[in-house]
């Protein structure tokens, strides 16, 4: 099966490559020209237009869009539209909000087009292990573009599946981030009080190499931990920054839109946050307070 791929980063790349080696024709854009070479040079086929990308393409078409949330895929949409015609089908795999994706949905079908949101999971690994897929559309048409799915999936018949209809891809995929989110700031959690306890002279990558076999709270999270710890164990040069790209924060809107109690991912979000303040102002209220009530000493820089 054909497809057109919008978005050749690191994801888009590895995707391409794991149809092209499947035994699918790709044709890939991208604004950057070396990774339209790439592309090429991989053995399929890279375009610098849209035009190109469109007419590289027998139709009906199934375009995958790789961009950023929001706008970019609104205005991706807006500039495919002219050039392909009814049947012809949109995918989002990126991580759009499901309101978004709803929206694009309902606009789309009445003109004769097919969307489908997909929420992707599997990060740059996914090329050699595969893709997590959740998806969700009209059954028909999802149906249709059931090739892609099994050849980037896992096996053909495990990691993927339709899970609802338009929506319902990116509202999983949302949830699967928020406990994503608690999953590391409880292994940071864990390792920090190890770190901290220095009498012991404990080994972190030891350890969490022990974890990765028979431990219940082994993880393929904890595979890539134990592979950081052994390049960096002290974590040198790293700034304690971590940024997050709107699923999480999505997640815990929604929880609090359901009445679901969400401590876990509502707090891992709170300290992404604060990781990001380079003059935290609560925390030296705290201490002003706790001098005034008890004549605590206050670290002062």
């Amino acid at each position: 099966m054909e497809l057109g791929l919008i978005g050749l980063g690191k994801m888009g790349g590895n995707m391409a490559e794991r149809l092209r080696l499947a035994g699918h024709k790709v044709v890939g854009f991208d604004f950057s020209a070396e990774a339209v070479q790439r592309l090429n040079d991989a053995g399929s086929v890279g375009v610098h237009t849209l035009e190109d990308l469109v007419k590289n393409l027998q139709a009906p078409r199934a375009i995958w869009i790789m961009v950023p949330a929001g706008d970019p895929v609104d205005q991706t949409i807006a500039k495919l539209k002219p050039l392909m015609q009814k049947g012809d089908i949109f995918i989002d795999g990126g991580n759009s909000n499901y309101k978004d994706s709803q929206r694009r949905h309902d606009a789309l079908v009445p003109e004769g087009f097919g969307y489908v949101d997909v929420g992707t999971s599997g990060g740059i690994w996914g090329i050699t292990e595969g893709y997590s897929m959740m998806i969700g559309g009209d059954e028909a048409v999802v149906e249709t573009l059931r090739p892609i799915f099994e050849a980037l999936a896992p096996t053909a018949d495990t990691g993927w599946g339709r899970v609802g209809p338009s929506g319902a891809g990116h509202f999983v995929k949302m949830v699967h981030n928020g406990i994503e989110y608690g999953l590391m700031q409880s292994y940071a959690e864990g390792f920090s009080i190890m770190h901290a306890k220095e009498p012991l002279g404990l080994d972190l990558t030891q350890i969490a190499n022990i974890w990765r076999y028979g431990s219940v709270v082994r993880s393929w999270l904890l595979d890539l931990t134990a592979d950081a710890l052994k390049k960096n164990p002290s974590l040198d040069g790293l700034e304690p920054y971590v940024p997050d790209s709107g699923e999480g924060r999505w997640t815990v809107f929604e929880a609090i839109d359901l009445n679901v109690s969400a401590p876990v991912i509502t707090e891992s979000l709170i300290r992404r946050v604060r990781s990001r303040e380079d003059d935290n102002f609560s925390d030296r209220m705290l201490s002003v307070m706790r001098h005034e009530f008890g004549g605590h000493a206050v670290k002062k820089s």
